[in-house]
């Protein structure tokens, strides 16, 4: 029985208590995505953007899925304490897939600001959630987010309205709890108003030594003017698999950074679109990934220049080790009548053994005739000569091995713009490069 007919089966069987245990807005877009999901299934490696990914393999297993959403018995307060000094952050978390509603910082937004669970927004501000959620997410299109639609019963809500910039960046902690092979299913909804100003730090962590399997999807609707910097860091571990699909729409002048990270993990497959859908809009796209055994990272990004005067910056790097698999593939598409656009795309590679393998595909896709752009990509291993050099001067080989992967990815980290977030994120990578510590160090999950 191939992957999809299982999971067919199941909502089926359970689609009355999927929908009973979730809210109207989520459900409304269940039947869509299920017959687009049975019409097409899981991606394959035919589809261009999964070439490099079997994604039926990894949904083949049997996984628990908690459907009538029974309390998990852990207080993430109690379990995570992010030591990051002055680190300062609103914190919130999602167990697996439920937004954790104890001890929420609600008290700490400023008026009109909406944060919370996705299920519970849909019930207090249902029309805001109708207008927004599955806007992004074409379900017809992409397999992974048809399954996601169907499955998904809760998850977060932000809502920034007009002229309000938060003081503070939000982080969310998403936690993987289970004591069987697991399966979680997250949505998130982020609204930006006009002239809004945010910044988001969502992590990711395992708590139990199971195989996990979690897809979420992220749709980001960016306003006018608006300035919103997304973060997201994944430290679990070798028996995670992750599918998360992001996409962003930007309005006229808003500014967005988004930088993701992949820290640890066992196999992850992160898709990224943006359209630039207003003049003057500019993204800074970027990514890294630390791998090594038989950890396998897969990106893919496509940023949409919609219209004229926008700009695109996107660098991802990777540090492959041992058996380690990563693949990119990232399209930028300038549409007709898309003048004066900027894009620069660069992917650049450190294979550190030849059994690590990277594979790479940059593309551009441009039908106006004014505007500068221009893609690279680089695979390689360390410079000999300046492992040569360092050791004679008296550095040992290893760790002049350590100096140079850790200058090479620091580009990436440079562009986090939360001064304690980039200086922690150095000594998070230095710890991972030199083998001491796989996981953050000030969670209590990890220790």
């Amino acid at each position: 029985m191939k992957a999809e007919q299982q999971y067919i089966d199941l909502f089926s069987q359970y689609e009355a208590m999927i929908c009973r245990n979730s809210a109207d807005a989520l459900n409304a877009l269940r039947a869509k995505a299920f017959a687009d999901f049975e019409k097409n299934g899981f991606p394959t490696r035919k589809v261009e953007k999964y070439r490099y990914m079997d994604v039926e393999k990894f949904f083949a297993p049997n996984y628990g899925l908690n459907l009538n959403r029974l309390d998990i018995p852990v207080n993430p307060y109690e379990v995570f304490k992010c030591d990051v000094p002055n680190l300062s952050t609103m914190l919130y978390f999602v167990v697996n897939d439920s937004f954790y509603v104890k001890n929420s910082p609600t008290g700490h937004l400023p008026e009109g600001v909406v944060f919370c669970g996705l299920k519970e927004a849909a019930g207090k501000y249902p029309e805001l959630v109708k207008r927004y959620y599955g806007k992004l997410a074409d379900t017809g299109e992409d397999g992974i987010a048809a399954f996601n639609t169907m499955f998904a019963q809760d998850g977060v809500f932000m809502y920034i309205p007009d002229s309000v910039e938060l003081a503070k960046p939000i982080q969310l902690v998403n936690i993987l709890r289970a004591d069987v092979n697991f399966m979680v299913n997250r949505r998130i909804v982020i609204v930006l108003g006009k002239g809004a100003q945010a910044k988001f730090l969502v992590c990711d962590h395992a708590m139990d030594e199971v195989n996990f399997l979690s897809t979420q999807v992220i749709e980001a609707f960016v306003g006018e003017g608006a300035s919103f910097d997304l973060y997201e860091l994944e430290e679990t571990h070798n028996t995670t698999v992750r599918f998360s699909n992001l996409y962003v729409y930007q309005e006229t002048n808003s500014r967005v950074v988004l930088n993701g990270m992949t820290l640890h993990n066992g196999t992850t497959r992160n898709s990224v679109e943006v359209t630039l859908g207003g003049k003057g809009a500019e993204v800074g796209l970027y990514g890294m990934a630390i791998a090594d055994r038989d950890e396998q990272v897969d990106n893919y990004t496509f940023i949409d220049h919609k219209v004229s005067d926008c700009t695109s910056n996107e660098l991802f790097k990777y540090v492959l080790d041992d058996r380690a698999v990563g693949a990119f593939s990232g399209k930028v598409l300038v549409r007709e009548g898309a003048q004066h656009t900027v894009s620069q795309q660069t992917n650049r590679n450190i294979c550190a053994t030849k059994e690590a393998r990277m594979y790479t595909q940059p593309q551009l896709e441009i039908y106006a005739d004014d505007v500068k752009c221009s893609h690279g990509a680089t695979v390689g291993q360390l410079d000999e000569n300046a492992l040569f050099y360092m050791q004679q001067r008296g550095i040992p080989l290893k760790e002049a091995r350590l100096l140079l992967m850790f200058a090479f990815v620091n580009e990436v980290i440079d562009n986090v713009r939360m001064d304690v977030l980039k200086e922690r994120l150095h000594r998070l990578i230095e710890k991972r490069f030199r083998g001491e510590l796989n996981k953050c160090q000030g969670c209590a999950i990890c220790k």
